[in-house]
């Protein structure tokens, strides 16, 4: 189902051949997620907060989660992170990928997210959770997240998670000034989102791609 691809930064990503995409850029797979979800988007919210719930959607290699779960480490805040995912990869295709090599952790961390616990405390200041299944049937609790990661594959794909109604699911679950970042800029995805009580904000994007966006609730859906 999945093949493993070296991208420009030495980091793996896959391609999932049932969905016709690599998981990440080929750019640079450590470096995309570093520059749309860590530092748009965990490093801007957490300034001042000791304590941070994390939403992602499409956990996928674990990427997100792992360099999440450094960043709590490093930075002594307490994370709580829920990942969804309805097309897991498995743990011996987990074990393919290269981050623990290059970001210099123990790879026990990350195999343990991709193995068969749902819940459990990866470390004092990391609690990680995941869910197996698709958004649109997962219960979220109201006003708890700081952050999402709207890490989907993209609207040619899944155009079901780039709705009006998956952004006010997730809007209903964002405290208000939460913040989702996300790489797509097409305009329905904006539109949908400034329909569902978020403002956007276009910023410049990793190598290979122009511009991703960060969008902000500032009213409920």
């Amino acid at each position: 189902m999945v093949d493993t691809v070296i991208t420009e930064d030495s980091s793996s990503t896959f391609f999932n051949k049932k969905f016709g995409e690599h998981y990440h850029s080929t750019y640079g797979a450590i470096r995309e997620s570093r520059h749309i979800f860590i530092d748009a988007g965990l490093m801007f919210i957490s300034h001042g907060k000791k304590e941070i719930n994390i939403l992602e959607m499409g956990f996928g290699t674990g990427l997100n989660a792992f360099l999440s779960c450094n960043y709590a480490s490093a930075n002594k805040i307490r994370i709580s992170y829920l990942g969804i995912e309805a097309f897991p990869i498995d743990l011996k295709d987990a074990g393919k990928l290269n981050f623990p090599e290059l970001l210099e952790t123990n790879p026990d961390i990350f195999l343990r997210m991709h193995g068969p616990e749902m819940k459990y405390e990866a470390s004092e200041h990391f609690y990680f959770e995941k869910h197996i299944g698709k958004l649109e049937g997962t219960a979220l609790t109201p006003k708890h997240f700081d952050l999402v990661f709207f890490d989907a594959f993209s609207p040619g794909s899944q155009p079901e998670l780039w709705t009006k109604e998956i952004f006010m699911k997730i809007n209903k679950s964002l405290k208000t000034g939460g913040i989702l970042t996300s790489y797509s800029c097409k305009g329905f995805v904006k539109r949908n989102l400034k329909s569902s009580g978020f403002s956007i904000k276009k910023l410049p994007g990793p190598p290979g791609k122009r511009e991703f966006l960060r969008a902000t609730k500032i009213e409920e859906a």
